[in-house]
């Protein structure tokens, strides 16, 4: 899918291989304008210019700034990459489609975030929702009318929050997407706590990826 993966930026899993499924099946107006917020190392941003679409992306991290602008350069597609957190950089813009695959993994140091360092693509607090909270607060914002937020999630960090949050905000919001996988390394060292703390059955050895597809009414 992509070139270059540096150590420290997010490498494309199941849960990116899962939103760019939604991606192929959404339609889009010739030259859409796509913002691909926490781009890591730009593997839906390209899917999403090779379309034809018009895409800005955007992460936090240096290294995945200049991963995916390298990335872009190499496959010769054309992506405007900003650094920045979430919308920061893009303030003021709108777009007809928004992908997200954000930090979503329920984290048991509470409500901190990892400063540095390659869990700050995964971790996102106690219930995993610090910046899926966030992005349902300030995407609807950036939709143009028939506008769509694509975003991709665990199970664990609470879909029908979710969808709620981007209903209340008046998206027409559902989970059209899901996939069960294998625990992977991360959520099988924190099996235990997850077990303790009611968030993963006892009987359950599998995390279920979910994508949720919000649109803005015209």
């Amino acid at each position: 899918m992509i070139a270059l993966v540096p150590p420290g930026v997010y490498a494309p899993q199941e849960d990116t291989e899962l939103l760019a499924g939604a991606l192929f099946d959404e339609p889009l107006p010739p030259g859409a304008e796509v913002l691909d917020v926490g781009t890591g190392s730009g593997a839906l941003a390209l899917e999403a210019a090779r379309r034809g679409s018009r895409v800005t992306a955007v992460d936090v991290s240096w290294s995945a700034v200049w991963a995916a602008r390298l990335n872009a350069r190499l496959a010769g597609l054309p992506v405007h990459i900003r650094h920045g957190n979430l919308f920061e950089p893009v303030n003021g813009d709108t777009f007809d489609l928004i992908l997200a695959n954000p930090p979503y993994v329920p984290a048991p140091d509470g409500h901190r975030r990892p400063p540095r360092g390659a869990a700050r693509a995964w971790d996102a607090g106690g219930d995993g929702r610090m910046v899926v909270d966030r992005i349902c607060r300030e995407a609807p914002g950036l939709l143009r009318p028939g506008g769509v937020l694509l975003l991709v999630q665990s199970g664990l960090s609470g879909p029908d929050l979710t969808v709620g949050q981007l209903c209340a905000a008046g998206l027409k919001a559902a989970v059209t997407r899901r996939r069960r996988i294998a625990l992977g390394p991360v959520l099988r060292r924190r099996e235990r706590w997850l077990r303790e703390r009611g968030m993963l059955p006892v009987a359950e050895d599998k995390e279920e990826l979910v994508v949720v597809r919000a649109e803005l009414p015209v």
